[in-house]
């Protein structure tokens, strides 16, 4: 098998769902730090139950959505003809579900340590919320978008139990690297499943220190 075809996959979908994570998550987390509404600890719960659930049980439920036969997979098969589970697609959908989490929590709390005083000051001067928010909020908040950034991708990279669940195991289309290793093991091929694991051991060593390391840096400041 490979090496590079499920590692190569997996940094794609690790990609893909990172961006779409930080355009998605930060409109939460702003309104999440900002919001007094009755329905805040309701929507903050929804957000991080992806930490606290198995991902088999958040899996078959997303398998059961992203169907044929689903909600959401229905009506995707009435517009593209093709079905969301087992392709890259249903991988993507369910892999920003996985890891919303680990975009919006640092977002948030990065939002929630912002003054509000340099925001009401952009007010007064005649800036728009929107305008405030991308000026000021986002640039202040840095520290928070690189967190949630570094930490999705990683999470997304090693995830198991939701891609084989939504995904399966279809070379070149859902085969990402964690399901590679299984395979191996299940096959009782030890090396080159200690090669991927070592690539994924050493990569989060990587990412985990730079974040320690700018996290250190930025609090010097």
């Amino acid at each position: 098998m490979n090496l590079f075809g499920p590692l190569w996959l997996s940094a794609q979908l690790a990609l893909v769902t990172t961006i779409i994570l930080v355009v998605i998550g930060a409109p939460v987390a702003w309104w999440l730090a900002r919001t007094t509404s009755r329905v805040k600890p309701a929507v903050q719960a929804v957000v991080a139950m992806p930490i606290v659930l198995p991902p088999t049980v958040l899996g078959f439920y997303l398998l059961i959505l992203l169907g044929p036969n689903g909600a959401v997979g229905s009506w995707w098969v009435q517009m593209t003809g093709s079905a969301l589970t087992f392709s890259f697609t249903g991988l993507v959908i369910a892999s920003c579900i996985y890891s919303l989490p680990f975009a919006v929590q640092p977002m948030q709390n990065a939002f929630e340590s912002l003054p509000q005083k340099y925001l009401e000051r952009a007010w007064t001067l005649g800036a728009s919320r929107l305008d405030a928010f991308f000026s000021i909020a986002v640039p202040l908040s840095v520290r928070g978008f690189v967190s949630g950034i570094v930490l999705s991708f990683a999470h997304t990279l090693g995830e198991f139990g939701v891609v084989l669940m939504v995904g399966g195991n279809i070379p070149g289309e859902t085969r990402v690297v964690s399901i590679a290793i299984y395979d191996h093991v299940e096959t009782l091929n030890y090396a080159a499943a200690h090669r991927m694991s070592l690539v994924l051991v050493a990569f989060a060593f990587i990412v985990l220190a730079t974040m320690f390391v700018i996290n250190r840096r930025w609090s010097e400041r």
